[in-house]
């Protein structure tokens, strides 16, 4: 893929101080067109600066786009290093899929976020906790009123300096099962990254805020018993020993962190399981004390162990609200990889 280069002549001012996520933008950003009959191209790197959309464009009346996250880290050493981007490679086509939208060659798709990452390389903060967040997203452009596929789409590419994703850091955070609204049904587009699914949800994460919660735990869209996704992230609970998850079955987003904690989780000794969880067993488990810890996991806080879940009006502690050995172990693990201070004897790392 040939990426043309303009760089900018009026450079950003970094912040200083407290990153929180997703506040600041860089100097430059990533664009490619579709066409169709054309397929992509003109893929370029252009100064960071408003999207000029037609007021009919498809994705502003249709939500006919798609998105992806993932980071890139500095390590000790100052190299540049990008955790499984072939795997959100495949993960946005899968999305794109599902929406209409056309599929990237993987390698390009990689060779974008590479070669954007390397123009604002100075950008990536090295501060303890601290990484490049990255946002690849496909929009819909055809300026036309009617429900259908676009024939022209942009994906374009744009970075953020971020801190931890939720301010309390690894403390446990408090979840509240959601009970009145559902994320997903299958035949959706719960295992897509598309911006509609992350809208519905937000009436219930204001909901849950205003009871004193970080997050929700949502359930399945049938029966409303059987355990789905945290908020933005996947679950997991260790019960008696055991790690378990639960599986994809086209309700759940696949997550990649979620794939590399159960990867890791294997190659430290746990039985992995990926089934069909109730409530119910989560609440007996917490009853009984064999609920030993539970964690969400993302590529935006990496894992956030749970220290307290609300059911029905009905609040149960895990782990005395602490965070739990396994939970520590995999964060320690993952950010080890992510930031160089541990080998990656998976092959999960790019360097640029």
């Amino acid at each position: 893929m040939n990426i043309t280069i303009e760089k900018t002549t009026n450079k950003r001012e970094k912040p200083t101080g407290a990153l929180g996520f997703g506040n600041y933008f860089t100097d430059h950003m990533f664009i490619m067109d579709y066409t169709e009959g054309k397929g992509w191209h003109d893929a370029r790197i252009v100064p960071y600066a408003p999207v000029a959309l037609d007021p009919a464009a498809m994705v502003l009346h249709y939500g006919q786009e798609i998105f992806e996250g993932l980071k890139a880290y500095k390590s000790k050493e100052g190299s540049i290093r990008l955790f499984r981007p072939e795997e959100n490679a495949k993960r946005m086509n899968l999305s794109g899929e599902r929406l209409a939208i056309p599929a990237i060659d993987e390698k390009d798709w990689v060779e974008a976020v590479r070669a954007l990452v390397e123009v604002d390389r100075d950008w990536v903060p090295d501060e303890d906790g601290t990484s490049l967040y990255i946002r690849p997203f496909t929009i819909a452009c055809d300026p036309f009123l009617g429900v259908r596929a676009s024939h022209t789409y942009q994906f374009i590419v744009i970075l953020s300096p971020v801190g931890a994703y939720y301010p309390e850091g690894l403390d446990p955070v408090s979840i509240a099962v959601e009970t009145e609204f559902v994320r997903a049904v299958k035949g959706g587009t719960g295992f897509t990254k598309c911006g509609g699914n992350y809208a519905a949800s937000i009436i219930a994460q204001m909901n849950a805020k205003k009871a004193g919660y970080t997050q929700v735990l949502w359930l399945d869209g049938v029966e409303r018993k059987y355990i789905e996704e945290v908020g933005t992230m996947n679950v997991f609970f260790k019960i008696s020993g055991k790690v378990c998850t639960p599986a994809l079955g086209g309700t759940i987003l696949p997550g990649i962190t979620r794939k590399s904690v159960m990867e890791l989780s294997k190659s430290l000794g746990y039985e992995v399981t990926e089934r069909q969880i109730s409530l119910s067993e989560i609440v007996a488990a917490a009853k009984d004390g064999t609920l030993e810890e539970m964690f969400g996991s993302g590529t935006a806080a990496v894992i956030s162990p749970v220290g307290k879940l609300m059911v029905d009006g009905v609040e149960y502690t895990i782990n005395n609200s602490q965070i739990g050995a396994l939970s520590q172990q995999l964060y320690d693990t993952l950010t080890g990889i992510q930031w160089g201070t541990i080998e990656d004897s998976f092959g999960w790392i790019v360097k640029i």
